[in-house]
Order: C-alpha cells, then structure tokens, then sequence
C-alpha cells in the first residue's frame, strides 16, 4: 500500500485528476489524505467534491476554512446561498448536494495515524498544542460538527477573535480552535495569529513568525503534514511538511508520499488559468530538496 497527502485542491478537478493518473492510484492498493480546501475558486468545486466523495473509502479528509465556509453557507437561506459565487453554489444547489454537504460535514480537523508516524492538518498548530493536546481540542469541535450543534457552531465561528487559551468556553473556545486548525499562518509565542499576514515568511508585522518556528513551541512526536499556506509553497523543516504549492493561482498541485523514509514528492501542473492574478512570492530556502518526479 502506498500513501499520499495531496494539497489544497480548491475546486480544481482537471488537476486532480491529472495528479491521481501520475501517481497511478489504485483503489485497490493505495490511501490518499486530502489536506483540506477541496472547494472554491477553481470552477470545478462540485466535479471536484464528487471525486473525492467517491473516493471516501480509501482516503481520509481533514477540513479546510473554505470548506467549513461551504457548510456555513449550506445552513443559510437560499436567497444568501445564490448570493455567493458561482463555483460554490454549483455546490450547494447540485442534485446531489445534500448527500455531499452531509459527507463533507463528517470529516475531521485532525487525522492522527501513530502507525505511519503521520498527522495532518489543513493550516497548523497552536505553539504549545502537544499532538495528544490536538487531538483533543479537534474532537471537541469535531463531536458538535458531526451532530446536532453543527448549525449553531457554523454560525458562530467567525471571527478573529479571541486567541486561543485554554480556559476559553463555549462558542468563544470553538472558534479559536477552528481558528488554529483551519486558518494559521503566523502567530506570536502565546499564540495570537497575525490574520491579516498571508505572504511568505519575511512579509510578516514584527513579533509573530511562522507557526511551525514559533520560540517555545512545543517538540512533537509525529511529522506533519498540512497546506493551507500556498505563499509558502511547498516547504519541509522542523518537522513540518507544507504542500500547498498554489494549484488554484495557476501553481502545482503537489503529491507527498508518506509510507516511505525517502522523501518522494509528485506535482502536476495546476490550474490553467489562474482564477485571479497569482500572488507574488519570495523563494524559500529549504532544509531539504525533494526528489520531485
């Protein structure tokens, strides 16, 4: 059996597809682990989300912010469902849109996989987030996702505000987590994140720094793999292997083998025609340079 973490496929299915070819997937053999961000932006989201769900067998998926927005605006009127862009409400108002919003709502913040030496998340970790710590805090958010308090925390989980601590309760608490786990770039060393910072490391305000360098962080016990950051590009060091390497802005979608001691990275070219102009990046010096085939 191989295993493969893919990145951000953000509605982009004619890569996907040319990713799954190039790595030869086989359902009978192979487990893929989807990083989050399946949806949005690049046209094909419901063609995308289709494959996917027919795939759910043999892959596992952990949530994205723009996959949590799709459940948030699910719950919604369809008078503000039609007022989103169209990409998404080829989504929301497909034949099958209740069987695949019902899925999607299932999937997890957190996947943990001790055996493999594994874990993924879509964006990162709090700074002092112990691996048995994640796991908890996901399964808090996780239980009222996968039952009945899903509308009342979807509505609420906007916000910036506050940062994590861990004496947060109620909808406040949720949404610090949802805001780790799905939205986390840059923070500082008691775990506020810089929102408003999306460039590569070095564009960043004063006091914060990657998420994954933070001074202080804690040491954990499994790598990790995640994507969420496509300005970082594809990035691997201290433990963290980071693989959204910005296929919905005209990138690469980017394919990392797990099962494996060599380090064996896949990319296809992402989507033709980027949704918007691409944003600039700054090359990063890696720790260390994947074999890419």
């Amino acid at each position: 059996m191989t295993v493969w973490a893919i990145g951000d496929l953000q509605g982009c299915y004619d890569a996907t597809q040319r990713l799954l070819e190039k790595l030869a997937f086989d359902p009978a053999r192979d487990r893929l682990w989807f990083c989050g961000d399946l949806v949005n932006r690049g046209g094909q989201s419901v063609e995308t989300l289709r494959l996917v769900h027919s795939l759910r067998a043999n892959s596992v998926v952990v949530l994205g912010n723009h996959d949590l927005s799709l459940l948030a605006i699910s719950e919604r009127r369809e008078d503000e469902q039609r007022k989103v862009n169209p990409d998404l409400q080829g989504v929301l108002f497909a034949p099958d849109a209740n069987e695949l919003i019902g899925w999607l709502r299932t999937q997890k913040l957190l996947h943990v996989d001790r055996s493999l030496g594994w874990m993924m998340v879509h964006a990162g970790l709090a700074p002092k987030w112990t691996t048995t710590m994640a796991e908890r805090h996901a399964r808090e958010v996780e239980e009222r996702l996968h039952g009945d308090q899903a509308a009342r925390l979807l509505k609420n989980m906007y916000g910036d505000k506050p940062a994590w601590h861990p004496k947060l309760a109620g909808v406040d608490r949720h949404r610090a987590i949802i805001n780790v786990f799905t939205r986390l770039r840059y923070c500082t060393p008691r775990g506020r994140i810089g929102f408003e910072d999306k460039g590569s490391p070095g564009t960043q305000q004063p006091g914060f720094y990657p998420w994954y360098e933070v001074p202080g962080r804690v040491e954990r016990d499994l790598k990790i793999v995640c994507g969420h950051w496509s300005t970082l590009g594809l990035f691997i060091g201290h433990g963290v292997h980071a693989i959204d390497t910005g296929a919905v802005w005209g990138g690469k979608l980017t394919a990392l083998q797990l099962d494996t001691d060599e380090l064996r990275v896949v990319q296809v070219p992402g989507r033709d025609v980027p949704a918007s102009p691409p944003r600039p990046r700054t090359p990063q010096r890696r720790p260390q340079a994947p074999r890419s085939v």
